[in-house]
């Protein structure tokens, strides 16, 4: 998938622009958005895989950091 089409499919989720490079402002959106807690790993990326299943975003958001 075009990573510009990723960012736009997350930025509808997200109901606004975010940046998904941004540990700051991922961390924000899924708390305050989706209400969902990231359990604590070494990394970021860790994280967001460990509760990929939560929510299609997330999904969207480690396509987006990968590519």
């Amino acid at each position: 998938m075009d990573k510009s089409f990723i960012l736009e499919r997350i930025n509808i989720f997200a109901g606004k622009a975010i940046d998904p490079a941004s540990d700051i402002e991922v961390k924000q959106l899924l708390r305050d958005k989706f209400n969902i807690p990231l359990p604590q790993r070494r990394t970021l990326e860790e994280s967001l895989s460990a509760v990929a299943s939560d929510h299609e975003v997330i999904g969207l958001i480690l396509q987006y950091r990968a590519g």
